[in-house]
């Protein structure tokens, strides 16, 4: 979704990533990079780093590609332990390489006016940056609009965030 603020949608955008796979920055990548609104993009807010089950994203190469902030959102604290459990279980031949992408930037305690804090990442910007454009795109609740709007078209769309999730696939074995 791309997003001026203070709260109009200029468009929204689609992609797919493969469930598990490796896929997502590309597809972000391809996505973002090819699109007639990219040039209005100052930030992309994204809802973590994990889509499609454990099709991580990465952050730096991300930025890198697009040379725009990323800023991660998420509300709750990840339970890091499960995560790294999942990973080995899994993915063992690309958990090290996984665990990386999870654990490459910290995230922060952003306080709300709603008293339940996000955690947030940023690469590109500082964490007052990152903390500004969180609360710039914040209209009600505490989570960004476009992130909220997202998870709307999702569920109408029976996405991710609509009935059910399909269970964590184990790794292919060659």
């Amino acid at each position: 979704m791309v997003f001026s603020t203070p709260n109009y949608v200029e468009g929204i955008l689609r992609t797919s990533v493969a469930i598990d796979g490796t896929d997502a920055t590309e597809r972000i990548l391809a996505l973002l990079g090819t699109s007639p609104f990219l040039d209005g993009v100052r930030a992309v807010i994204l809802d973590g780093i994990a889509v499609g089950g454990f099709n991580l994203i990465d952050l730096d190469r991300l930025y890198e590609g697009l040379q725009r902030p990323i800023v991660t959102v998420t509300r709750r604290s990840p339970d890091f332990p499960a995560i790294r459990t999942a990973l080995r279980k899994y993915f063992p031949r690309d958990a090290p390489a996984r665990w990386r992408l999870v654990r490459a930037h910290a995230l922060f305690r952003l306080p709300t006016s709603q008293g339940n804090p996000l955690r947030v990442s940023a690469v590109g910007c500082t964490r007052a940056q990152a903390a500004a454009i969180v609360r710039r795109t914040t209209m009600r609740g505490n989570l960004p609009e476009p992130l909220r709007l997202a998870r709307l078209i999702a569920r109408a769309l029976g996405g991710p965030d609509g009935a059910a999730r399909p269970a964590p696939r184990p790794a292919p074995k060659d």
